[in-house]
């Protein structure tokens, strides 16, 4: 009992509801798809500068740990404290910045799947945006018939169909039995 109400009340609502402006949406999401390349295209932008900063780190280290290798043959203790004072900070650097990239990567990733999915909703919106103006045109113009007094003809589609069907099936039959008379005249 209560579905058929919710039904009816939805089928009721939904009349009453104007249709969206789809060229209106499709331009909504034509800009959502411009702001996404461009934070993708910054996103790249960024993780290439973290990689390259993540490089110079790297060297900085193996620099650091080739100088204080050295200082230990000599046996410079003070130079080796210093050496391993500032290779813990570059490793520490070094794996702050490998966590960034990778996150950045991932974010990356994340953000270019999206534009995928945002660019294929785009495309669909325009197909189906010409096929509902194309619909809107027809009642415009079966609206404008109607104010110059002509009505619009009721559609049976049920009955357009089994028409054409029986269409199609006197045609093939009429064809088969043009094959029948020719085989006939050959000897067939």
């Amino acid at each position: 009992m209560f579905k058929g109400l919710r039904d009816a009340l939805e089928r009721a609502l939904a009349a009453a509801t104007p249709p969206p402006d789809l060229g209106e949406i499709a331009s909504r999401m034509r800009e959502a798809v411009i702001e996404q390349k461009a934070a993708v295209r910054q996103m790249q932008q960024a993780l290439a500068k973290d990689e390259a900063l993540l490089a110079a780190a790297g060297e900085e280290l193996a620099t650091a740990e080739r100088r204080r290798g050295q200082a230990e043959a000599i046996g410079d203790s003070e130079t080796v404290a210093v050496a391993d004072k500032f290779i813990a900070r570059l490793r520490e650097r070094v794996e702050v910045l490998q966590r960034k990239v990778e996150a950045q990567r991932g974010e990356l990733a994340f953000a270019e799947r999206e534009l995928g999915e945002m660019t294929a909703q785009l495309a669909e919106a325009a197909k189906r945006r010409g096929g509902a103006e194309a619909s809107r045109g027809a009642d415009a113009a079966w609206s404008s018939l109607g104010a110059a007094g002509m009505d619009r003809p009721e559609v049976d589609v049920e009955g357009e169909l089994l028409r054409s069907r029986i269409e199609r099936q006197a045609r093939e039959a009429a064809a088969e039995a043009k094959l029948e008379e020719l085989k006939k005249k050959m000897g067939r």
